[in-house]
């Protein structure tokens, strides 16, 4: 048995936050796959179904984020699972918006909902962590998360949400590099920053030459065998010396 955790705030001022981007991605893999209707029970909305032939349990924890791993806990242990049956959907702050990644165990990020699994399951499930970027300051990181999905984020979301419901028997097969490289292709154009417009190439500028002087010097000249050279003065005996007195 399979058990995917969409994390999330109950409550409907909580429903567009992006903390709550678990609990969306939830929704859309249940109404892809056909599962039952959510239920209440483990103080949690669940709703049953089958994923690659398995069954397959989703799970939205109603007892706040903070303490998502008493409702995790308790499914894990009436169903008797281990982490490796449990897939929890999350928000990553320190993953750019839209994108995706995959893991199996690790560190929590400061991620509350993690931090309270860990406690009651231990680490080793496996976390698809939907980004949701970074508002750049700490202090900005509150509102961010319990802040609903701005306008232009939903040019990403609905598309990331519908590749996730609809590659999600991947996951449940163990094929996590089937399943991003599936969500990449089917997101790929949508989440692409766009790319400012370049100015077109300038030819790089010739570097300055030096003018060529418009005569020889006279001891050029004089090596030439030219007659332009001063016939007395110092220039003149210079040149003698040099080239002997040829009078």
């Amino acid at each position: 048995m399979l058990l995917i955790v969409g994390l999330g705030n109950p409550g409907s001022q909580y429903a567009r936050n992006r903390h709550n981007v678990g609990f969306m991605a939830a929704d859309a893999i249940a109404r892809r796959h056909s599962f039952s209707g959510f239920s209440k029970k483990f103080r949690a909305e669940i709703a049953e179904g089958t994923l690659a032939g398995e069954k397959t349990l989703i799970i939205k924890p109603m007892t706040f984020m903070n303490l998502s791993g008493d409702s995790v806990g308790e499914a894990m242990r009436f169903y008797k699972l281990k982490p490796a049956d449990i897939i929890v959907i999350h928000d990553e702050l320190d993953i750019a918006p839209g994108k995706l990644k995959l893991k199996t165990g690790g560190g929590n990020g400061g991620h509350n909902g993690l931090k309270s699994i860990d406690a009651h399951c231990g680490k080793d499930y496996k976390r698809l962590r939907v980004g949701i970027g970074h508002p750049g300051h700490k202090d900005r990181v509150n509102p961010h998360v319990l802040g609903d999905f701005s306008k232009a984020d939903q040019d990403w979301l609905q598309p990331l949400l519908d590749a996730i419901a609809d590659n999600a028997e991947l996951i449940a097969k163990g094929d996590d590099a089937g399943f991003l490289n599936k969500i990449a292709l089917a997101t790929g154009q949508a989440n692409a920053p766009a790319k400012p417009a370049r100015e077109p190439a300038k030819a790089p500028a010739k570097p300055a030459t030096a003018k060529k002087p418009s005569g020889n010097s006279h001891i050029h000249q004089a090596r030439q065998g030219k007659p332009s050279v001063p016939a007395s003065g110092p220039m003149a005996e210079m040149l003698k010396k040099l080239f002997g007195n040829k009078d």
